[in-house]
């Protein structure tokens, strides 16, 4: 609370505070509305709240289909990819940096995992385990090294590492697909088959990353770094380490989707390496449209969750109520200059208080 709130009348010599029902109301009102400016996720919610009401109340057609239990599976299962990989580029963008690869490592783990058990004889949960782990984990490794240790621009970094990814899917591949292994089809209903199960698991990812942003170390130390990285430096923060940890995190989130929605469609297609941008630059979206700085110090796991809400109610209650796709990159590209300009003007207004 700003000091200008939090200051007594009988302290600045003002009046005493006259009976409730006279302005009590409105002065409720009014730091009501301080302490919703002042978060900065509040935003984002009210948005979801309010195309949630256009297509599944005001619309006579979304009225019928919006809350039926299939299309929120449907919107679930649009909605949790974005918001798993967006929790990882939470943390690249505070500290400064950015993933393109993250939706070729995506694309690249469901075949490492289809390797492991076809030709390595793997058991299924070890198959998943490694791929992950080794996908997400090592080519976050290699952008970390390319990025912190030989300085190359992230973007550049990550761009080159997703396209050497595409690459690499259609030649293992030979450009065919290929079938979920009878190993792995057991483990794959707790990741992404049954009907809530993704949804579920971005919630509880955005449990545990809300946590560790804003209670531990680690995410003081990402905050700090991308704030001021000459600051941290000379507070004894180990840059490199904490830029290394989240390129590595971000891959192993890629990776995990990746399985997750292979799972879902039940094969393994190479040709998801041409669309693999699609994924990271709706998670992208989704962490800037939640507020999150694009050129780092800031940002919320909560505001990327509701952002990412925001980009799927949009993709499902158009489908809902019959409006071509087309035009749907319109609206993501609206929505996310809308929530620029909100994010810029709430971040003044929040100054200006402060300074108050």
């Amino acid at each position: 609370m700003s000091e200008t709130v939090q200051r007594a009348p009988g302290m600045t010599g003002g009046k005493p505070a006259g009976p409730a029902g006279r302005n009590g109301g409105l002065g409720g009102l009014g730091r009501a509305g301080r302490l919703l400016m002042r978060q900065r996720e509040a935003t984002v919610f009210l948005v979801v709240v309010l195309l949630v009401i256009y297509f599944g109340v005001i619309n006579s057609t979304g009225r019928s289909t919006f809350f039926t239990r299939l299309d929120l599976v449907d919107l679930s299962q649009v909605a949790a990819p974005i918001m798993i990989i967006a929790y990882g580029e939470v943390l690249l963008l505070i500290c400064g940096e950015i993933d393109l690869s993250v939706g070729f490592i995506y694309a690249f783990a469901p075949y490492v995992m289809h390797f492991f058990v076809a030709y390595d004889g793997l058991p299924g949960i070890l198959a998943i385990i490694f791929a992950i782990l080794l996908v997400g984990g090592g080519v976050g490794w290699i952008n970390g090294f390319l990025t912190v240790t030989l300085r190359l621009p992230s973007f550049i970094t990550t761009l080159g590492t997703g396209f050497i990814l595409g690459g690499m899917i259609l030649t293992m591949g030979h450009g065919e697909q290929a079938n979920l292994d009878a190993q792995v089809q057991g483990i794959g209903k707790y990741l992404g088959t049954l009907g809530f199960a993704e949804v579920i698991w971005a919630v509880g990812l955005l449990v545990v990353f809300h946590l560790l942003l804003r209670n531990t170390r680690w995410g003081l130390h990402t905050i700090a770094v991308g704030g001021n990285i000459t600051g941290a430096r000379e507070a004894g923060i180990n840059v490199a380490r904490v830029k290394y940890g989240n390129f590595m995190i971000t891959g192993v989130l890629g990776a995990f989707v990746g399985i997750q929605i292979a799972f879902q469609t039940q094969t393994i297609d190479p040709f998801s390496a041409g669309a693999a941008y699609q994924p990271m630059f709706y998670s992208v979206a989704a962490a800037v449209i939640g507020g999150t700085a694009m050129l780092g110090g800031s940002g919320t796991m909560i505001g990327a969750f509701l952002g990412a809400a925001v980009l799927a109610v949009l993709t499902n209650g158009f489908n809902v109520i019959g409006v071509s796709a087309y035009p749907l990159q319109i609206f993501f590209g609206g929505a996310i200059l809308i929530a620029m300009i909100a994010n810029v003007q709430f971040a003044r207004l929040r100054g200006e208080g402060r300074a108050r």
